[in-house]
């Protein structure tokens, strides 16, 4: 039941968050939490792979909820520290970015086949301005949205590898049309790039997408911080989700959980719907 129509701040839940195998498994964790939405994993080592294969699509088409995009990672992606990230993530390794370019048309193509016109990914390491690396970089982003928009889909960069203002004048410079920011406040934290609701104000003219996710800042530096449940970190989710509402944000709110077993998981997933529910009910 893919949809492209939503009601404003709809909620949902990230597909990878449950740790699911299947699309009937998903169906009834999603409505056991009672949620008809969801951003699902096309299918790669970091967000799930599916026992229904090449079938995922159509299995996912005849479910009872509805998907707001889909999220790619790329095979060697290492999550170990921030530095071993810098060096495998997105597009970030020179040697690897025909390789990933190529899954990305993969990518691209299971979209279009679950129906969806926006894909997420995390671009990698935003070389700065003066950086050696920047032009070569800026190219091959160029090249991901030139295919996207070969397939009328909307990329959209996930938050939390660069600063907020690097990425607004990255995107400013690029100023490509399909490509767009895919929101996740925790990650800012995570990766200690800056406040997250400043971010929101300079990114949300193009913010397409959220991750609602909380966590605090790393305390040593080098080092990840800390992923807690919605509410519990330092992201201040009722500001968030005010601030969002501010810059005009009226996309699919998905949350993200990435840490702990699947029971874990539910239970705080649970618990940050019914934080959010409550909040968005009492505020205009």
């Amino acid at each position: 039941m893919s949809s492209q129509s939503f009601e404003p701040l709809t909620l949902g839940v990230c597909s990878w968050s449950l740790q699911v195998t299947s699309i009937p498994e998903l169906n009834r964790l999603l409505a056991e939490l009672g949620v008809k939405a969801t951003q699902i994993a096309c299918g790669d080592p970091h967000h799930a792979s599916w026992d229904e294969g090449d079938a995922m699509p159509q299995a996912a088409l005849a479910a009872d909820f509805a998907m707001t995009g889909a999220m790619l990672g790329f095979p060697g992606e290492d999550y170990t520290s921030p530095q071993i990230i810098k060096e495998t993530g997105g597009f970030g390794p020179e040697s690897l970015r025909a390789e990933r370019i190529d899954r990305l048309k993969w990518a691209l193509s299971r979209t279009k086949e679950l129906g969806l016109t926006h894909l997420m990914l995390h671009a990698g390491f935003i070389p700065h301005p003066g950086d050696p690396g920047r032009p070569a970089f800026l190219d091959t982003l160029r090249e991901a949205g030139r295919l996207a928009a070969e397939q009328g889909i909307t990329l959209a960069f996930e938050t939390g590898q660069e600063p907020a203002d690097l990425l607004r004048q990255t995107l400013d410079e690029l100023a490509s049309p399909t490509l767009k920011v895919n929101f996740d406040p925790a990650n800012m934290l995570l990766y200690d790039m800056g406040d997250p609701i400043r971010a929101v104000e300079i990114l949300g003219p193009d913010i397409v997408s959220v991750h609602l996710k909380d966590a605090r800042r790393p305390t040593t530096p080098g080092h990840w911080g800390e992923e807690v449940p919605l509410g519990q970190g330092e992201v201040d989710i009722p500001r968030f989700l005010d601030t969002l509402k501010a810059v005009g944000y009226a996309g699919p709110l998905m949350i993200e959980r990435e840490v702990g077993d699947q029971a874990a998981r539910i239970r705080d997933i649970g618990l940050g719907l019914d934080l959010v529910r409550d909040h968005l009910a009492r505020t205009p």
